[in-house]
């Protein structure tokens, strides 16, 4: 059953930047987007280069590694050289507590 882990306090987190978290020892980028919080795996599907380090622009992270682009929303590869998408994780704020289902 699904349930819902606080992993980061809202004022972790600055409009525009990526943070690592881990959920039971896995790596997940939490990014905050214009006071909106989202999770997706912190793993580039291109060659495991570490997304939460990544260039944060608009709706995309960009791999600090090789360049690969995704969308911190849903996961999706934006821009190669990645073309496999990442595993995004439901996101919720209670008061100031930033919580992932897992």
């Amino acid at each position: 059953m699904a349930q819902f882990i606080k992993v980061a306090n809202t004022g972790d987190l600055t409009p525009g930047s990526g943070k690592l978290v881990e959920v039971d020892g896995k790596p997940i980028a939490l990014f905050n987007i214009d006071g909106h919080y989202y999770a997706i795996d912190d793993t580039c599907t291109h060659r495991g280069g570490p997304l939460s380090e990544g260039f944060v622009e608009g709706e995309q992270v960009t791999c600090p590694w090789h360049g690969a682009q995704f969308n911190v929303k849903t996961g999706e590869v934006v821009d190669p050289p990645a073309t496999q998408g990442v595993t995004k994780y439901n996101v919720r704020v209670q008061g100031n507590e930033v919580e992932i289902e897992i």
